[in-house]
């Protein structure tokens, strides 16, 4: 029959990596069907017991069903054991195949929409669904399809123990559903108020120093303590829900059995059944009932495995895998800038307004102005952090996005503003983790920042591990060890965000030979700048104020035209007023 209407929705990337275990799946459920049929081997036994063995008195008939009933209960354990282990490798399946995909999208989406709530998120999501899956609560979802066989048996047994039964588990799957209702809005508030608290301590972490400085930890100590009190209030609502309807089924339970044995009673007292059945149909009714317990004690994490999961395929939907384009000849001409204009990742206010410009193969140029004027927003549209609302950024005639990331990084050199190295040694840190760095090259680009010696003085050399941010590190020896790290490899196009920041004179002049080294080697240089000394090896100067190009072009012209340079002690360069005056 052919299909009418809108085309089926794509398959998420989720549903796609659980697809991919669909036999896992088949394998858990035939396996299933296999244990709640050898269920029934205690309920049988017991049944044969009272009425075979106990009137006959039959010693060998006992020790023959005993050997039975043994052997039957170790498969059974056997199957429980193997599709539990089924279900483990499922959720570490899952994660295999996700576990990229998730680090490329928390790496991305700052880029993206900014650097808004809990980082990690994530991967606690991603974490949150694999624990699930290797717990009992979708062993509970396997078995709650084999109700109808237990209630089937004991409507064999008799009519009335069946009714019993049905209408325990009318009322036990009433409840499921009720904890499903009442469970939904706290727990979603829960995690919220979670992501808020988790991402008020990471951010009073990273700024450890300035709120022991300025004495403000008492007060965010404060804040956090709210946040974390709106955690466990929503955390207590659920638990009080979910523990609560736990509670009220697990009774319900008990007093289903035990209503299933005076039913049984009944029966036996008017001839209607035999002793045995009160047991079997007691142990039947317990057994039909327990993946509807076993499913509303595991709730909670079952709501929270659907939300991550949610949340999960949203995210992923949003930033989806990036393509392999063809490959490109590695750039050695030209960088153009279109008229781009830019906003900040996450934000709608345009910061950088219809800029151009052009540099060639060789030329170094200095972008200088106020702060805030947009200088360090258009570093990072040059090396592809951000991605421009409007207009292009070229090298030799190709748009950025037509370069995957990795590709593209092998070509530039970037030094942000907050320099941080990762964790791992110095020559990991400069050769930018490459799996099979060329050490000739970590010793070349150390050497051509003059770097080199201050390196071989440390503990271990090049091998000398830092800490996250370079811990091991002075800031200046970190921004210079960032700064080898940006010419790694001979970048055609090398971006330098306030390089000089932590450098003292003879670090400023290390700098001007690393950047004229560049342009000596047909490279581009561009050098974000608030002290003079920054652009002594650039040819070319751009001005910027409130996000848009003052003046552009050669260094001695520019200056001449819109700076003054100080006779004495240097100091940041000013854009004149309008009127052409300037202040001291």
């Amino acid at each position: 029959m052919q299909a009418t209407g809108h085309p089926s929705k794509p398959r998420s990337e989720l549903s796609a990596a659980l697809a991919a275990c669909r036999g896992a799946f088949v394998g858990t459920a035939l396996i299933s069907g296999m244990s709640n049929i050898l269920m029934l081997s205690g309920a049988m036994f017991m049944l044969e017991v009272y009425d075979r063995v106990l009137p006959s008195r039959s010693t060998p008939t006992l020790i023959g069903l005993t050997i039975l009933v043994a052997g039957l209960f170790v498969a059974l354990g056997l199957l429980d054991a193997i599709r539990g282990r089924i279900l483990a490798r499922v959720g570490s399946s899952l994660d295999e195949a996700l576990s990229g995909r998730v680090y490329d999208t928390m790496v991305r989406l700052p880029l993206r929409a900014g650097n808004r709530g809990d980082g990690n998120q994530p991967l606690r999501d991603l974490d949150a669904i694999r624990s699930y899956l290797g717990s009992l609560g979708p062993v509970a979802l396997f078995d709650l399809p084999w109700i109808p066989l237990y209630l089937a048996v004991c409507f064999l047994f008799h009519p009335l123990i069946g009714l019993t039964a049905l209408v325990g588990a009318i009322i036990l799957i009433a409840l499921t559903l009720l904890t499903e209702t009442l469970t939904m809005a706290p727990a979603k508030a829960a995690q919220e108020a979670a992501i808020a608290r988790n991402g008020l301590a990471e951010a009073s972490r990273r700024n450890a120093e300035a709120l022991a400085a300025m004495g403000m930890f008492a007060r965010m100590a404060d804040r956090w303590a709210q946040a974390n009190r709106a955690y466990i209030s929503s955390q207590q609502r659920t638990s009080d829900v979910g523990g609560g309807l736990g509670a009220i089924s697990k009774v319900l339970r008990m007093m289903l059995q035990s209503g299933v044995l005076a039913v049984g009673a009944y029966l036996v007292i008017h001839q209607e059944a035999s002793a045995g059945i009160i047991i079997a149909g007691s142990i039947l009714s317990a057994r039909a009932l327990a993946p509807v317990d076993l499913a509303i004690a595991h709730w909670r994490g079952f709501v929270g495995a659907r939300q991550s999961w949610q949340r999960l395929n949203k995210l992923l939907s949003a930033l989806p895998a990036q393509t392999t384009p063809m490959l490109l000849h590695a750039p050695s001409q030209r960088l153009v800038v279109e008229t781009i204009s830019a906003a900040p990742p996450g934000a709608n206010k345009i910061m950088l307004h219809d800029i151009s410009f052009k540099l060639e193969a060789g030329q170094g140029l200095g972008i200088i102005g106020p702060s805030g004027s947009g200088k360090s927003s258009l570093a990072r549209l040059l090396v592809g952090v951000w991605q421009p609302a409007r207009g292009k950024v070229r090298l030799d005639g190709a748009a950025l996005d037509q370069w995957s990331s990795d590709l593209l990084g092998r070509h530039i050199g970037y030094l942000p503003q907050d320099v941080e190295l990762l964790t791992g040694t110095v020559a990991e840190n400069i050769a930018r983790f490459e799996t099979k760095p060329d050490f000739d090259a970590v010793i070349a680009a150390a050497k051509a920042v003059d770097v080199h010696d201050l390196i071989v003085r440390l503990p271990q050399g090049y091998d000398t591990p830092v800490g996250e941010n370079g811990a091991l590190l002075s800031a200046g020896q970190a921004q210079r060890v960032a700064l080898a790290r940006a010419v790694y490899g001979d970048p055609f196009l090398v971006v330098l965000d306030e390089p000089n920041s932590h450098l003292d004179a003879d670090g400023d002049a290390a700098l001007t030979r690393a950047i004229l080294g560049v342009r000596e080697r047909k490279g581009i240089v561009v050098v974000v700048a608030h002290r003079p000394s920054a652009i002594a090896g650039v040819d070319q100067i751009l001005v910027m104020k409130e996000g848009r190009a003052q003046a552009f072009g050669p260094k001695d012209e520019v200056l001449a035209k819109v700076l003054q340079r100080p006779a004495t002690t240097p100091h940041p360069l000013k854009v004149v007023p309008e009127n052409g005056s300037a202040g001291a």
